[in-house]
């Protein structure tokens, strides 16, 4: 997307909303332009006027509060895949860019999904538990090669853990808003609307589908009747595309096999939340991408998208506001910053 660059001798205040944990190196960035580093407390007070934002607190659902009612900054990144707590009303229908990190998560997560189906086949929390126990109790185990799996979702995350997968000789296949018969990473990619249908024939059903209307909750009680009582499902998308009540009811009674789940609808999860208990569930703390140096390549994606913005040349990773991603075939590899 183009768009003008800044004036000469003017760089651009850019806020940026912090967490607890600063993001590290931003030196280049701040060479580019005049960087306002605010909290949640006075994000309304830092918007008016700022040429761009870096939602570097992406668990932040403050911004649609704090948004200018004269129309926020010109860019918005995220420093996250998923744009959902960004797409408000006023965000959407102004004419705002906005971009995410789409690309650094992808193979970091792929090798978690793959880390996930070999400890449900191997039993590792059973052999964990064990241990604890100072139990020694022989079991047999299952293989992955000729497992089926289904990924839902068909973006950049999808499609690395389709390949990560395939490669451990699991049978692949997708489930998308286009229906295809040869994708070259998924094979064949159902469309969405006949999920029930592809949910019968898979041993492991993967979630990596972005948060939209149409996905909101598509693992329902129904969705689950439909599963192989022996089959895994795993949620590294995001938690709201699971029915978590129905969930647990169905692991309670056995309708599947079990579940690891690295999302969920409300974070942390709470200590009453009947899944923490369930010896057939593997609950991780949304920790799925988040591999040693990612918050480098974070603040690394954002510096360049900046640069581009301070330049005006194309941003990567812009995201259709009415979609809720980045359209496909849009590019996802990104250059170093510049010093």
């Amino acid at each position: 997307m183009e768009h003008g660059p800044h004036a000469p001798g003017e760089p651009p205040r850019v806020v940026v909303l912090q967490g607890d944990v600063p993001p590290p190196g931003m030196q280049a960035a701040e060479r580019l332009a005049h960087v306002v580093r605010v909290r949640e407390t006075r994000l309304a007070d830092a918007l008016p006027g700022a040429d761009a934002l870096f939602m570097w607190d992406f668990w932040s659902d403050a911004l649609a509060a704090a948004w200018p009612p004269e129309g926020g900054p010109r860019w918005v990144h995220i420093a996250s895949a998923g744009v959902d707590r960004l797409l408000f009303p006023a965000l959407v229908e102004g004419n705002t860019i906005v971009t995410n990190s789409r690309g650094v998560f992808d193979e970091p997560i792929a090798e978690y999904v793959l880390g996930l189906v070999l400890a449900f086949a191997k039993d590792l929390p059973g052999t964990v538990r064990l241990q604890d126990e100072r139990r020694w109790r022989h079991r047999e185990t299952q293989r992955i090669t000729g497992a089926r799996a289904l990924v839902a979702g068909t973006g950049p995350i999808g499609r690395a853990i389709a390949r990560r997968l395939s490669a451990a000789g699991l049978r692949v296949s997708g489930a998308g808003r286009t229906a295809r018969a040869d994708d070259p990473d998924l094979g064949v990619v159902h469309p969405m609307e006949r999920l029930h249908d592809a949910l019968e024939e898979a041993d492991y059903v993967v979630l990596a589908a972005p948060l939209t209307p149409d996905t909101r909750e598509m693992i329902d009680a129904a969705a689950l009747a439909r599963m192989n009582p022996a089959a895994r499902l795993i949620n590294v998308g995001r938690g709201q595309l699971v029915a978590e009540d129905d969930l647990a009811g169905a692991l309670r009674a056995g309708r599947i096999a079990g579940a690891a789940l690295d999302v969920f609808a409300d974070e942390p999860l709470a200590p009453s939340s009947p899944l923490w208990g369930l010896p057939n569930v593997i609950v991780s703390p949304h920790m799925s991408g988040d591999v040693v140096g990612w918050r480098d390549e974070l603040v690394r994606l954002f510096t360049d998208n900046l640069d581009r913005f301070v330049h005006g040349r194309e941003l990567r990773n812009v995201v259709d506001k009415r979609l809720g991603y980045v359209r496909p075939g849009a590019p996802v590899q990104y250059a170093e910053p510049r010093g």
